[in-house]
């Protein structure tokens, strides 16, 4: 029997959709089945794993083919989204605590303090889970500079490894690769 949340999913998927052929929703569902017993360390290191290596994809068609039907098509997807989201909702659950709250807004402020945010990721699933967070922000952000960089026609391909494990940086390479490339094709309009 499918739970709610596995019928909506699929209700949003194409009916053709390889996660619906390859079973992916099923492993990803009976993920905490299959976690079952295990202690958290091992949880942690495994979802840390699953998650890098699902973006590894989406980055290598963005680098070495990024004016593919494929690439593009990939691009649109909202799945590496759901995926990361909920691996990280799984981890966010299993790393909560009656004193999450108190370390992440430690102020009397209610502001985050390092201190507190430092005592909280001592521990390796709510590592992991701000591990898998950073994944789907940064594969976000990369998908933006791909997207820009098709419709600016600027390159991009350095600029989207970058966002992998640096996203501020990468975003900044692109925005001046961008400006670079706007001015030299200025430039070169203006000579002609």
């Amino acid at each position: 029997m499918s739970s709610p949340v596995d019928t909506t999913i699929v209700a949003v998927l194409p009916s053709g959709s390889p996660l619906l052929k390859n079973g992916i929703l099923s492993l990803l569902f009976s993920f905490p089945i299959l976690t079952e017993g295990l202690p958290s360390s091992q949880i942690a290191s495994s979802v840390f794993t699953l998650g890098t290596a699902a973006v590894l994809p989406f980055y290598t068609l963005m680098v070495l083919a990024p004016k593919a039907e494929l690439t593009k098509k990939s691009m649109e997807s909202s799945i590496p989204y759901i995926v990361l989201g909920l691996l990280y909702a799984y981890l966010l659950y299993l790393s909560w605590t009656p004193d999450t709250l108190r370390l992440m807004f430690a102020s009397k402020y209610w502001l985050p303090e390092l201190s507190g945010i430092a005592k909280m990721f001592s521990n390796e699933m709510t590592l992991a889970s701000a591990w898998i967070h950073l994944l789907a922000v940064d594969l976000f952000a990369a998908r933006q500079v791909f997207h820009d960089g098709l419709e600016s026609e600027t390159e991009t391909r350095h600029s989207v490894s970058l966002c992998l494990l640096f996203c501020p940086v990468g975003i900044v390479s692109h925005v001046l690769t961008k400006a670079l490339t706007k001015s030299s094709r200025n430039s070169k309009h203006n000579v002609h």
